[in-house]
């Protein structure tokens, strides 16, 4: 009990400073970033037109909510239809919502305070993020348990589906304080040049080994046909989450594994050192640029696109886009010039690919619902918005006005770049969780097969995706709070310089014994004291 008290003590005089501070690790943060001024999609589609209430009855009493979240367009909701739209979201969900819309920019200041004066809080709070001033705050009671609610799948259809991985990163001292804003968890894996490989005669790869030779042959073999030694296997940069994708495949884990009982991180495994070899081999053998770790991220995907890397391990949306690209310029194709260059998009190798932390801020049920049917009511409203009537409203806005139906239909987007009229509709994606859908299903724009198949990735990636099962803990552990930003970066520096030959083994085993002073060690006491408290 000292303990638990000590670390209260510690948190709660950090709660200020440490709003901006995540407690769970970056390794398996986007490299595209997403402004959290768009839906999960960028833009969605729609599922069927309602002009009524979910599921109320005409003329019943609309319950009262009132709700905090982002503003990030200024102005919200204050278009010329802007009226129209919130009538609509409120006979649908049957609910008054009572808005402050916070700009971005002061939505830590503003969260900071209410988190400091819990009678100003609404009863419904976006969050950007897990940190010290939120897992304080929840442990002083500020925020209800929804264990207890949304499981029940016939009061809460949508949100009863949510991920439990993913609810793990949102459970303090096992209750359950937030509604995460679902995003792809299968976005990860690798795109590589297709007609690279097919003038080299390889298949598309399966194992580590099917990898290792497609990065030999694009830059050994003069994929380009130009006759030059002017190619290489894969675009790194010293953006490093490549590795953390590719450590999967060699059965690392992501993060921490399970280990005789125990959770342990992944750099005290085998496997772990395993993948260092392999990557300081790719590195010896020249398959990736000698100067990789100093190269800038905004520059990473223009080697794939300029001819000079055929492999692109990251986000699959990202060689998608560089797929795009060689659409959009018709940049010719090395195996045939009658068509153009082209992409493979591939989820897994060896069956694994790197979860991604499945979520992207969260919604906090106050104990401003100071009863449970006020905390229905809440929840009846973030259900109501994942239907796929409010993800059309939400995206795309009133049919008619915004959108329409093609003769084939599909949804075509009559508000592309107009940002005026998308203050119609466009902030109220800040209160959709997109559980269990990122896009409505019914209806959706015309895709192209690029598109359609980074999709179908995607969904097949799902169940292939490699969780960090420590990631629930990390939220509790009081040093994690403190230096975690700093222990993931220690960890990061040696894995690139000992690939890069700066370091020896004894110099990374010398890093790792730092990592453990720093702190480490009593992450992974905090970690397992927990771990073995659930068991």
């Amino acid at each position: 009990m000292k303990q638990r008290g000590l670390k209260k003590t510690i948190v709660l005089l950090l709660v200020t400073a440490m709003l901006g501070a995540a407690l769970v690790g970056c390794k398996s943060n986007d490299t595209t970033k997403e402004t959290q001024g768009t839906d999960p999609q960028g833009k969605s589609a729609d599922k069927k037109e309602s002009s009524g209430s979910k599921d109320s009855a005409e003329g019943e009493k609309k319950a009262e909510i009132t709700m905090m979240t982002f503003d990030f367009d200024g102005s919200p909701l204050s278009g010329k239809h802007a009226a129209e739209v919130l009538k609509k979201m409120e006979d649908y969900t049957n609910t008054k919502v009572n808005f402050d819309w916070v700009p971005s920019d002061n939505y830590e200041e503003k969260l900071t305070l209410a988190l400091a004066d819990p009678d100003s809080m609404p009863m419904i709070m976006a969050v950007g993020s897990m940190n010290g001033a939120i897992v304080s705050s929840a442990e002083a009671g500020a925020f209800w348990d929804l264990n207890e609610f949304i499981k029940d799948s016939a009061a809460y259809p949508n949100l009863s589906q949510a991920n439990e991985n993913v609810n793990k990163a949102l459970t303090i001292d096992g209750q359950l304080i937030g509604i995460y804003r679902a995003r792809p968890i299968g976005r990860n894996g690798i795109g590589y040049r297709k007609d690279w490989a097919d003038k080299l005669g390889l298949s598309e790869p399966k194992t580590i080994d099917d990898i290792y030779n497609m990065m030999y042959q694009f830059t050994y073999g003069d994929p380009d046909g130009n006759g030059k030694d002017d190619t290489y296997g894969v675009a790194l940069c010293k953006y490093t989450g490549p590795f953390d994708i590719m450590q999967t495949w060699l059965g690392c884990g992501n993060g921490w594994v399970e280990k005789d009982g125990q959770l342990v991180p992944v750099h005290q495994t085998e496997e772990y050192m395993e993948a260092l070899h392999w990557f300081k081999k790719m590195y010896d053998d020249g398959l990736v640029y000698k100067d990789w770790a100093v190269r800038d991220t905004a520059t990473w995907a223009d080697s794939v696109k300029n001819g000079e890397c055929g492999m692109y391990v990251d986000v699959l949306d990202g060689s998608r886009r560089i797929w795009d690209y060689f659409e959009t310029n018709q940049i010719p194709s090395v195996a045939d010039s009658n068509e153009l260059a082209s992409m493979n998009l591939i989820g897994s190798i060896n069956g694994k690919t790197l979860a991604t932390s499945g979520f992207n801020g969260f919604f906090v049920i106050t104990k401003a619902a100071d009863t449970k049917e006020k905390v229905a009511d809440c929840l009846h409203f973030l259900d109501a918005m994942n239907d796929d009537e409010m993800l059309i409203l939400s995206s795309y806005g009133l049919e008619g006005i915004h959108w329409e139906k093609d003769t084939d239909g599909n949804l075509v987007d009559l508000d592309l770049n107009d940002a005026v009229s998308v203050k119609d509709y466009g902030p109220l994606n800040q209160t959709v969780a997109y559980i269990p859908n990122l896009a409505p299903t019914s209806i959706k724009p015309v895709t192209t097969p690029r598109q359609d198949l980074e999709e179908e990735v995607k969904q097949a990636n799902i169940d292939k995706a490699v969780f960090n099962p420590a990631a629930g803990y990390l939220v509790n552990s009081s040093t994690y709070a403190l230096n975690g930003a700093t222990l993931d970066e220690e960890l990061q520096a040696a894995r690139t310089q000992y690939i890069c030959g700066e370091i020896d083994e004894n110099g990374l085993k010398k890093a790792w014994k730092n990592w453990e002073e720093l702190g480490g060690a009593d992450v992974i006491k905090e970690v397992n004291e927990q771990y073995q408290a659930e068991k």
